[in-house]
């Protein structure tokens, strides 16, 4: 856009309710006033507070609720997400930037009644440089979708989370997230080069660069993983990774998810790297074979699936490697994909997994923590412990290779008092984890679910120091307010609580 159109839009931007349209009443509320600027700077349609709007984006994936939706915006132009940004702050509203909504630790979930910025119309490849291998992006573009328009070209977006169906770049920049094949791939932040960011302020700005060292600070690697508190991306420079020219995928059973979880710290010891290293126990193992009918043992304690990649030679010796390691603990069966399509079908288990507990009980509380490989199975007897404690069902399914832990608390939401008990029983999870030397999450971020353990991990001079950068983006607290630094330490809070209901965690 001209500077000239800039100005025009940012003119328009600021037209004050008394240009209200004529034969129509001037808007009183604050709701109303907001709503008329906004929908000066977009068109009227795309600015939605219907009932059934706020509702839809007042939630995301988690259980976590009591968000409560401002106006929603979908911009499709980096200047209007500049517009609503100036707008919001003339209201003195925050803001929260919104993906598909996927997330499950809370962090999209609106509080204080923002502006929420819904970035699922700025969907497009914009650019794929194969030479370089860079693509840029719109952060509404939907992962899965990214790695299909790659794919004839012979490469990938290797960040594949379980929900990458659904999920959008955004979004994974948000959470840093990672997926099965982060284990040799690295998460988000190790495929993202630069990124356009919109400050809360409305200004524009460039973090990161192609260049191989940018000059200056590391500020795209302070923005990943930022979860929306520090301002809104608009574009994403994402590297691309060639396809491998050789696949082998194994699925080895055990007795017990111990073993499984021996046979990981074996491989790993032994200098293999696997693409992935996934693990799932035999309640999840049954529930994904009546799902999807993948070839999976239902009589197996635990199912290990191990993915290794690279030239043909390689993966021979690796899978080789592979398996004996797994008979040494105790393998009941090793079976290789024959096929690329038993391959996927394989995976289809794998990525279907939450889904397929949908025919056991109608919710879940997926957590997320990570710990030490060689606490794998301490940390998970302790897990099975605490669900009989509260008398719930948990399955486990995880990126064993990197200690990333998602045990499934299943339960039905009528049921009086249950989410008493999910909750206490989360929180003693992600206690014994934190024992353990593990962290607080891999890849589903903080939100609100974890903001109350920052605590454990930090001090309260590093969670000074964080509120301090988070200051450097956003002096006026505005953006996603209430989330990540825990209450106390924010500078954010007072925008969070200004409209907060209570039972934010029931």
């Amino acid at each position: 856009m001209s500077a000239l159109g800039r100005a025009g839009l940012l003119g328009s931007v600021r037209k004050r309710v008394s240009d209200f349209r004529p034969g129509h009443d001037a808007p009183t509320s604050p709701d109303d006033r907001l709503m008329a600027d906004l929908r000066t700077a977009l068109a009227p349609e795309r600015v939605q507070f219907d009932s059934a709007g706020r509702s839809l984006h007042s939630k995301d994936a988690s259980v976590f609720k009591g968000g409560v939706a401002g106006p929603t915006c979908f911009p499709i132009t980096t200047a209007e997400v500049q517009a609503i940004s100036r707008i919001a702050a003339e209201h003195g509203r925050a803001m929260v930037p919104r993906g598909a909504g996927t997330g499950l630790a809370g962090g999209a979930i609106p509080l204080g009644a923002p502006v929420v910025v819904a970035l699922t119309k700025m969907n497009n490849i914009l650019e794929v440089d194969v030479d370089n291998r860079i693509a840029w992006v719109e952060p509404g573009v939907i992962n899965l979708d990214l790695t299909r328009h790659l794919t004839p070209l012979g490469y990938h977006f290797a960040p594949d989370p379980s929900s990458q169906q659904v999920c959008t770049i955004g979004g994974n920049v948000a959470n840093n997230s990672g997926g099965p094949h982060c284990l040799a791939y690295g998460v988000t932040n190790a495929h993202v080069q630069a990124m356009e960011v919109v400050l809360p302020d409305g200004q524009v700005a460039m973090l990161g660069g192609l260049d191989p060292e940018p000059a200056g600070l590391d500020l795209r690697g302070v923005f990943v993983g930022s979860e929306g508190t520090l301002g809104i991306c608009t574009k994403v420079a994402v590297r691309i990774t060639r396809n491998r020219p050789a696949v082998k995928t194994l699925l080895l059973s055990f007795k017990t998810i111990s073993d499984a979880a021996n046979t990981v710290s074996g491989i790993i010891a032994s200098g293999i790297v696997p693409a992935a290293l996934e693990v799932m126990d035999q309640k999840i193992t049954v529930a994904v074979e009546n799902y999807v009918h993948a070839g999976y043992p239902r009589d197996a304690g635990a199912v290990l699936l191990a993915e290794v990649d690279g030239l043909a030679a390689g993966v021979a010796v690796d899978a080789a490697g592979i398996a004996a390691i797994g008979r040494a603990n105790g393998a009941l069966e090793i079976r290789e994909a024959a096929t690329e399509e038993e391959r996927a079908l394989l995976w289809k288990g794998r990525k279907t997994a939450f889904g397929a507990i949908a025919q056991i009980a109608p919710d879940y509380y997926l957590h997320d923590t990570v710990v030490p490989r060689s606490e794998l199975a301490n940390v998970l007897a302790k897990v099975y412990e605490i669900a009989d404690r509260f008398d719930l069902l948990v399955m486990n399914v995880f990126h064993a290779g990197d200690g990333n832990l998602h045990p499934l608390l299943l339960f039905d939401a009528r049921d009086e008092g249950v989410l008493d008990r999910v909750h206490a029983a989360g929180k003693e999870i992600v206690e014994a984890s934190l024992d353990a030397g593990g962290v607080l999450s891999g890849e589903h971020g903080i939100g609100v679910e974890k903001q109350a353990y920052m605590g454990r991990m930090f001090s309260d001079n590093d969670l000074d120091h964080q509120d301090r950068l988070r200051k450097a983006f956003d002096p006026t607290c505005r953006a996603n307010p209430g989330k990540v630094i825990p209450m106390g330490h924010s500078c954010a809070d007072i925008q969070a609580l200004r409209r907060v209901p209570t039972g934010v965690w029931g």
